[in-house]
């Protein structure tokens, strides 16, 4: 899903998950009694809307049980657990998650991973846009390590009433109307702070830095941290000195509320409406949906995102060598990355199908979301979506991503100018990198 793309949820649902990983034992597949139902064990994070896809897989399928872990768990928690267990070839889930910004690192070491080729996957190829299918592929292309999962889509989630007690437009096309561009964004946003609405106008610059740099990358170079033979290229790719630039003139015209995003007070602030929008890739609808709470209820809407399209988050699904049932998880993984499992996760939780079929579907095109406000999110999202255009993400995405999304951070909270935070992003990338 992609986030999460980091989706990650706060320090209470991290201790949550922490007791859930030692209650499921140290490996994935255990059969609870001898002689009965295999337990495949699932291991993602945020929200993949699975819940009633295994209910439905299980009833198929009684010689089955399913088993999720990591819901909802932070991304930075998740992948350094998931890299320990592949290493010690023992404590992975049947199947396991892996995020878009994660995948080369992992097809890095293919063999820890069943080649799907091998299974039958191959017929599966047109369930899949072109790109997603290929990035699940090692770089000579004789092994899949997983099926694809979500594509991400950005829009501009906000809130009707916040907007409306600044004096601004509330419904979605005329609030699309008032940022073609991220320097309208700015200046719609300065209007809001000039209203004193006892909220900020944004949750956090980092959220904006990365929807703004994928955004660019994807409509420029293609690519973000890392050039697509490997390099670093922070400080020479203009798509990220662009996004930190725009950054740096959000977090100057004060219109960031400072909540580190994903920790307990960003949770906290959508509950006390704090601010009035956020970078919103499908996904990120469920993880408002639930961290706003049913009271806010119809308060949401969403807009189009400022620029031109962009694509964050997405994930695929593989199943590790050390599963004791590779068959069975197999099956499984084909089943939730199907069209129908695919729209059935949209459903629920709101990531964004990465299969053609799915992506045509009424259930799709024609879908809206009752929490926002009816907000027709078929075609906000879908429209489009196949011609997402991907960017690629280097071997140590993640790290090198931590380290300039620091940098933001410290600018943010003013502890450095953006000329320093410039500096240190680029130094610390360079070192993440090299690591």
């Amino acid at each position: 899903m992609a986030v999460l793309p980091r989706r990650r949820l706060a320090a209470v649902a991290l201790a949550a998950t922490t007791a859930l990983l030692v209650t499921a034992g140290c490996g994935g597949g255990d059969d609870a009694d001898a002689g009965g139902p295999i337990t495949l064990t699932v291991d993602v994070f945020g929200q993949f809307g699975y819940d009633q896809l295994y209910q439905e897989y299980m009833a198929a399928h009684p010689d089955v049980k399913i088993v999720e872990r990591g819901t909802g768990s932070n991304l930075d928690e998740y992948s350094p657990k998931l890299t320990q267990w592949l290493a010690a070839g023992r404590g992975a889930g049947d199947i396991v998650a892996i995020e878009e910004g994660l995948l080369v690192e992992y097809k890095a070491n293919p063999n820890n991973f069943v080649n799907l080729l091998d299974h039958g996957a191959a017929d599966l190829k047109g369930n899949f846009l072109e790109w997603k299918w290929n990035a699940g592929l090692t770089a000579d292309g004789k092994q899949l390590i997983g099926l694809g999962t979500d594509v991400g889509g950005i829009a501009i989630c906000y809130r009707k009433d916040l907007f409306e007690k600044a004096g601004l437009p509330t419904e979605r096309d005329e609030v699309s109307k008032l940022w073609p561009t991220w320097q309208d964004y700015i200046a719609t946003g300065e209007k809001f702070v000039a209203a004193k609405t006892g909220a900020s106008f944004l949750d956090a610059a980092t959220n904006t830095f990365n929807t703004i740099l994928l955004q660019t990358a994807g409509n420029t170079t293609g690519y973000s941290y890392y050039d697509t033979n490997g390099n670093v290229v922070v400080d020479s790719n203009p798509a990220v000195r662009q996004a930190w630039d725009t950054t740096m003139d959000i977090i100057d015209s004060g219109l960031s509320g400072k909540y580190g995003s994903w920790s307990e007070e960003w949770v906290s602030a959508f509950k006390q409406t704090k601010f009035a929008t956020i970078a919103c890739p499908a996904w990120m609808t469920g993880v408002i949906e639930g961290n706003a709470g049913p009271a806010a209820k119809g308060k949401w809407d969403i807009a189009r995102v400022p620029g031109n399209g962009g694509n964050w988050g997405g994930s695929h699904l593989a199943v590790p060598k050390q599963s004791k049932h590779q068959a069975e998880a197999i099956e499984l993984a084909k089943f939730l990355t199907s069209a129908k499992g695919q729209i059935g996760a949209f459903k629920a939780k709101g990531p964004l199908p990465s299969s053609p079929q799915a992506l045509d579907d009424p259930a799709i095109a024609q879908s809206t979301n009752a929490y926002f406000s009816d907000a027709p999110v078929g075609m906000i999202f879908g429209t489009g979506a196949k011609s997402l255009k991907p960017v690629y993400m280097g071997p140590k995405n993640q790290a090198v991503r931590t380290e300039v999304e620091n940098a933001v951070r410290t600018v943010e909270l003013g502890q450095r100018s953006p000329a320093q935070g410039w500096t240190d992003a680029v130094t610390n990338a360079k070192k993440a990198a090299a690591k």
